[in-house]
């Protein structure tokens, strides 16, 4: 779950230097932060060093990040005329910084280690639009789409168009997969997802290169599963908020899964890691389709030296498994 980050002090070095957003413009420095996560951890996939909120800068909304934070959406877009002032995005142009990272990275990576690409969905990509950043209880994003329908589809249908062409030129650039992250998508009702959120993603997913895996991921979704499948994706990400084998049954075998290990495990000793994760392997019982990953990204004070074992750990009692 997007490995290069600010548990490891290789980024914590990069990032003294230069700011977040120049982080990810810097092609280069994007590359090294990615391959350098692969590298020292020895995971079995990497992951391009970029933000969800890339593709919503050059629509002019005025994004920064700010320490402590986050980001911070300086022209919310809470109405018809608001969405129609988004200036066109051309990704193959404006997100060129990312391509370029991902093009970088793929050289410099092993030839069998995939590297996998990303975005945000629309939904949290939506949210950050109408809520100005973070939120709790996201009150505008719920009102628009209440007492605004259409200028909801409107946006969506914006998004899921820039959305698609960025992950498709991901994939051009030498992504072998692509992760969707709804990372705010839990605050619906299976109701709302279904009215407001599910056409949309239907559209996104069938829009993406064909042949390309598609891992499909929120938190706080358990209520949600069935509904996310339908929306599309190879493999439905879980959190750690729902047992493995539970969901997966009622997911069925059509689709693999990925997780769902709590990010707070990686905080106890040794043994107790490993034991967690071994409950987590014994759940997916050796079936093919399993991606063994946290259920939520690393957290910022975790022990790096508990990420690499932990690593260790489900290579080696992977390998028992399936035998």
């Amino acid at each position: 779950m997007r490995q290069a980050g600010r548990f490891m002090k290789e980024y914590r070095d990069v990032r003294a230097k230069i700011g977040f957003l120049e982080l990810c413009k810097r092609a280069d420095l994007a590359c090294e932060v990615t391959v350098t996560a692969v590298e020292k951890l020895g995971v079995d996939a990497a992951i391009i060093f970029a933000d969800l909120l890339l593709p919503l800068e050059p629509m002019g909304v005025g994004l920064r990040y700010e320490r402590g934070d986050g980001p911070i959406i300086e022209r919310p877009v809470r109405s018809p005329a608001d969405i129609e002032r988004l200036r066109p995005v051309a990704p193959e142009v404006d997100l060129d910084y990312v391509f370029a990272a991902v093009k970088l990275a793929r050289a410099a990576l092993r030839p069998d280690l995939p590297l996998i690409g990303f975005a945000g969905a629309p939904f949290t990509l939506a949210s950050y639009l109408v809520e100005g950043g973070a939120s709790r209880n996201f009150e505008k994003t719920k009102s628009m789409m209440y007492r605004q329908p259409a200028a909801w589809r409107r946006l969506m249908a914006v998004l899921c168009d820039v959305t698609a062409r960025y992950l498709n030129s991901q994939i051009a650039a030498g992504a072998a997969a692509v992760q969707l992250f709804d990372s705010w998508v839990g605050c619906l009702s299976q109701a709302d997802y279904r009215d407001f959120v599910l056409p949309h993603t239907q559209q996104l997913v069938s829009a993406i290169e064909p042949g390309t895996p598609v891992i499909h991921f929120g938190t706080g979704t358990a209520h949600l599963l069935e509904l996310m499948r339908d929306a599309g994706g190879d493999v439905i990400g879980l959190d750690w908020r729902v047992g493995l084998a539970e969901a997966w049954a009622r997911l069925g075998s059509q689709v693999a899964v990925q997780g769902n290990l709590d990010p707070v495990v990686l905080f106890a000793e040794p043994p107790e890691i490993r034991r967690r994760a071994d409950l987590i392997l014994q759940e997916a019982a050796g079936r093919p389709g399993h991606i063994f990953n946290l259920g939520h990204g690393v957290l910022p004070e975790t022990p790096f030296d508990h990420v690499k074992y932990l690593v260790e750990a489900v290579h080696e009692l992977g390998r028992r498994l399936y035998a």
